[in-house]
């Protein structure tokens, strides 16, 4: 690295180390694309307490949620109890000069809350399309289509971007609502997704559940994370998470935006924050809906201790 190499008043190190193991990528690469995204993807972290995923030279990639002690003061952030009690210290990443800092910590995932500091509502409503074992993006697509129908019929519009690994994100944001609410609301929309092609869709939690089909995923809420839009993530090519209009949804393939192609990519178009609709009030009958389905994880975990308990009892019986 040059001495004294520093950016937007960041000192930069190691710039030319690798930055994945099995990629020719270097962390100078990772730095320069954050740079050149930074009027896009600030907007999008600003406000919300940010969970990040680092890669050190050796190391198996690890989530980071709690900042480490040797932060700059000048980096903001925030302190949110966890459910075990524990105070955690987010960061908020509202300037270029913080996402830098990240950048330099070779944080290479950003996860946002779907809530603003301080809030006590939620603002944003998240499916999150999972494809299965083997399938490509044309089955994702297939179910994209049937989110976005779904969506119709409850008189709300979604905007749409790829995950950055196989599937895709569909992103409705929320006038001011109870945690409770849109998570109910997730779950409804994702149960009238598979209503309108069973063949195609599920709502299964349990993967050996899911039959080969799409998993709509409906657990996005409440204090959950999404990666960002225009975000890196730690994937075979740095493939990152691109906005897409719905009408280029049936052309392109997740592999096309990666860390290296999408700076020319987005020139031209219109920002994420510029995609999403204003905020949207949630129908009442979408609602009442969504709060008689039950939690899939809850779902999931009372499911795998009936089965335990059966195989258990199964064993005595032998």
């Amino acid at each position: 690295m040059t001495a004294g190499e520093e950016r937007a008043g960041v000192a930069l190190s190691s710039l030319d180390s690798p930055l994945v193991d099995g990629d020719d990528a270097t962390k100078r690469d990772l730095v320069d694309y954050l740079d050149a995204v930074a009027d896009r993807l600030v907007p999008v972290l600003a406000d919300r307490p940010l969970s990040v995923i680092r890669v050190r030279p050796g190391q198996e990639p690890f989530m980071q949620k709690n900042l480490p002690r040797y932060t700059p003061d000048w980096v903001r952030s925030t302190v949110i109890r966890s459910q075990t009690g524990r105070e955690v210290r987010y960061a908020l990443c509202d300037d270029q000069r913080t996402l830098l800092w990240l950048a330099n910590q070779r944080a290479v995932e950003y996860h946002p809350a779907l809530f603003t500091v301080g809030a006590s509502h939620a603002s944003q409503l998240v499916l999150d399309l999972d494809p299965p074992e083997g399938a490509g993006f044309p089955a994702v697509v297939a179910v994209a289509h049937l989110v976005r129908e779904a969506l119709a019929g409850a008189g709300l519009t979604g905007a749409l971007k790829t995950s950055g690994s196989k599937g895709v994100h569909i992103v409705v944001p929320l006038a001011p609502t109870p945690f409770d609410d849109a998570a109910a609301a997730t779950r409804a929309l994702a149960a009238r997704t598979e209503k309108l092609d069973p063949g195609i869709a599920t709502t299964a939690f349990l993967r050996e559940e899911r039959e080969g089909k799409v998993f709509v995923d409906s657990t996005r809420a409440g204090g959950a994370t999404v990666v960002a839009a225009y975000s890196p993530r730690i994937r075979p090519g740095l493939p990152v998470s691109f906005p897409l209009a719905w009408d280029e949804l049936d052309a392109v393939s997740p592999t096309d935006f990666t860390l290296r192609t999408a700076p020319d990519l987005l020139a031209g178009r219109s920002t994420w924050t510029e995609a999403l609709a204003a905020p949207q009030e949630l129908p009442a009958d979408l609602l009442e809906e969504g709060h008689a389905i039950p939690v899939a994880r809850v779902q999931a975990m009372h499911e795998g201790k009936r089965r335990k308990r059966a195989a258990s009892d199964a064993a005595r019986d032998t």
